[in-house]
């Protein structure tokens, strides 16, 4: 499990499988936690982008709760190899 922290939010995921595989789909459970006294996120969004390319995915992922502050990014493919960066809003 990894985690990014925010101002607002830290966010813990994982994906699936792991390592993800160049070329094939993925999914990523995240949780989100409010920092300090933050209100629960109550709309997320899971994405990637290379930025030495400047483009994102070719895919569009899609964002199930699990449970309040749990979720699932469904969807996702790298289609080329490289760095990419995942992003949480």
């Amino acid at each position: 499990m990894r985690t990014i922290e925010g101002k607002s939010y830290v966010v813990a995921y994982a994906t699936s499988p792991s390592p993800v595989e160049v070329g094939r789909h993925f999914v990523v459970d995240f949780v989100v936690c409010p920092r300090g006294n933050g209100k629960p996120a109550h709309s997320v969004r899971v994405d990637a982008n290379m930025p030495e390319h400047r483009h994102g995915m070719n895919y569009r992922p899609t964002v199930v709760a699990l449970e309040p502050g749990r979720y699932r990014g469904e969807g996702l493919m790298f289609h080329m190899p490289g760095r990419w960066d995942v992003t949480f809003d």
